[in-house]
């Protein structure tokens, strides 16, 4: 899927959401995004397997409060057998590995880090790694510089170098839907608090979603919902850190780092739970 079929995605599902009372026909989105009717279904069909009205409920508050409801016994199993390393992301084996405090104080000195853009099922990205694992996953929102930006102000005092040849590859194990059998790594700097909510993170599986005052309370902060929800903020590797699978306690999205859109067409995906959904 190119980035122009990701952005009118983006665009119709946005227009689903403001729209959602007033039920628009397939007509009214696909004129949205400039698409006619046949096109624009064949083109959401391909994306997330289902129908845009089908979608559509799937993204509802009371569709959310049932699949928190569903999810509450999947994730106190997955918590109690502690998966947080490694944790399994589609088919993916995700290992994470911290800085030293003497790194975090150091910010980067003496690491190089490879960065390249590479698109997506959900828009382009930019994904930055080291010898060690994967430091970061961002999506751009049609700004590249802006996501350079902030890798280099996470990462201060790191050499930086472009170098697609180096990141395609992880671009492709990270968004294919087959069976991977290297594992990944990931390398995370962070608050020891930071770190914490982020391997919890790790524990949510495909198709399930939770709260931030669920996650506070497994953390033994409870009460603490808006310290998780700003550390999930910060997460520095989106996707493969699953924050999209945290909503509100009423069923609502909440934030997230790179647009509302995007969280919940990466919902949207993983709820419809399509043989071969969301396709790059």
């Amino acid at each position: 899927m190119s980035e122009l079929d990701y952005q009118r995605i983006a665009k119709a599902i946005h227009f689903l959401r403001k729209t959602a009372q007033q039920q628009p026909s397939l007509d009214q989105v696909a004129a949205h995004v400039g698409l006619s009717p046949h096109h624009f279904q064949r083109l959401f069909k391909r994306f997330s397997g289902v129908s845009p009205k089908r979608f559509l409920q799937h993204l509802t508050s009371n569709h959310a409060k049932q699949l928190l409801r569903q999810s509450a016994s999947v994730l106190e199993t997955s918590f109690a057998v502690g998966l947080s390393s490694p944790g399994r992301l589609h088919d993916l084996l995700i290992n994470t590995e911290a800085v030293t405090p003497g790194e975090y104080k150091s910010a980067g000195k003496g690491l190089t880090i490879s960065y390249g853009r590479h698109p997506s099922p959900f828009g382009d990205c930019l994904i930055a790694t080291t010898a060690r694992g994967i430091c970061r996953l961002s999506f751009l929102n049609d700004d590249f510089t802006a996501g350079l930006r902030d890798l280099q102000q996470a990462w201060p005092n790191a050499e930086l170098q472009r170098a697609e040849k180096l990141t395609a590859p992880l671009a492709a194990q990270i968004f294919s839907r087959t069976m991977q059998v290297k594992p990944l790594p990931l390398l995370l700097r962070g608050s020891n608090f930071q770190l914490k909510v982020w391997q919890a993170l790790l524990q949510i599986p495909p198709g399930a979603i939770t709260t931030y005052g669920y996650l506070a309370e497994k953390l033994n902060h409870p009460g603490a919902s808006r310290a998780v929800g700003s550390a999930i903020g910060q997460n520095p590797i989106g996707y493969l850190i699953p924050c999209h699978r945290v909503l509100r306690g009423d069923g609502n999205p909440g934030g997230y780092r790179w647009g509302i859109d995007r969280k919940l067409t990466i919902l949207g995906c993983e709820f419809n739970a399509n043989p071969e959904p969301c396709r790059p």
